[in-house]
């Protein structure tokens, strides 16, 4: 009886020491990460986010430390965090974090391969090492899925833009296939138009387009209205076979250029829109 009353002591005391050696009060500085934590089950812990973390909703309502690019170390610092997790090249707020003494861990984002990697880091900065691993097997496993059931069918030709002038068809920005975005086109079924793979987000003008005829063309930019599917500026233009097929969708940024978590909802959506009205 002793023995065991011990043994429970002893085991509630290891839960408690490695409980308080976990971080209790996380800073986010960027969406991705803000995403990942809530996915890995540690929102609760999440004191500050930065002002474009908008997902998931409980992210909204907290305080705000200043923009991804540039962080504002004061306003980190009053929330009086024991984690901050930023992204690398942050505008030097490593140093200033380290001048405060308030521990930070820094990750890396951009290509597929890497939000991988963020998972993992972020689980292992904020003790969770074993969420972050199961996560990250449930977005393989998905995306292998996705993978197997697209390698038979015939691809089709899509041209992905993310950025260009309000109301108007020039300063488009596509996205090339080395990035982020273009690595999930290809596991959705899509073959991008576009194959030069040295610059991820390309500049390119509207007789490009014409000359490439993509069956589809799916605007990411924001400049058009996902509920409504406003793309007037493109259905200007009957020669091109994606406006004649009515294929050419908008497409709301969010969860599609924030690398995290959301990367398999990102492929269903891409998946289910680019088969949509195939002739």
């Amino acid at each position: 009886m002793v023995a065991r009353m011990v043994a429970r002591a002893v085991a509630g005391l290891v839960f408690a020491l490695a409980l308080k050696a976990q971080p209790q009060r996380i800073v986010s500085t960027f969406p991705s990460i803000t995403e990942t934590l809530f996915a890995i089950g540690l929102g609760d812990r999440v004191v500050g986010v930065s002002n474009y973390c908008r997902y998931p909703p409980a992210a909204v309502s907290l305080p705000k430390v200043g923009s991804y690019i540039k962080p504002d170390a004061e306003k980190i610092a009053l929330l009086r965090p024991d984690l901050v997790i930023l992204r690398k090249g942050a505008s030097g707020l490593a140093d200033r974090l380290s001048a405060l003494g308030i521990a930070h861990a820094e990750v890396t984002l951009g290509s597929l391969s890497d939000v991988y990697a963020m998972i993992r880091e972020v689980g292992m900065a904020a003790g969770a090492n074993d969420r972050a691993e199961k996560l990250n097997g449930q977005i393989r496993a998905r995306l292998d899925t996705f993978r197997a059931e697209t390698a038979g069918q015939a691809k089709v030709k899509v041209l992905v833009i993310v950025g260009r002038t309000p109301g108007m068809l020039t300063n488009l920005i596509a996205v090339g296939p080395s990035a982020y975005l273009g690595e999930l086109l290809q596991i959705a079924g899509g073959e991008n138009i576009l194959t030069e793979r040295a610059i991820s987000y390309p500049h390119i003008s509207l007789e490009t387009v014409v000359r490439a005829d993509p069956d589809v063309i799916l605007d990411v930019s924001g400049m058009s209205d996902a509920a409504s599917g406003d793309d007037r500026p493109w259905l200007a233009h009957r020669e091109l076979r994606a406006v004649q097929n009515a294929r050419v969708f908008a497409l709301p940024p969010e969860p599609l250029t924030t690398p995290g978590p959301r990367v398999v909802e990102a492929v269903e959506l891409l998946r289910s829109t680019i088969y949509r009205n195939r002739p």
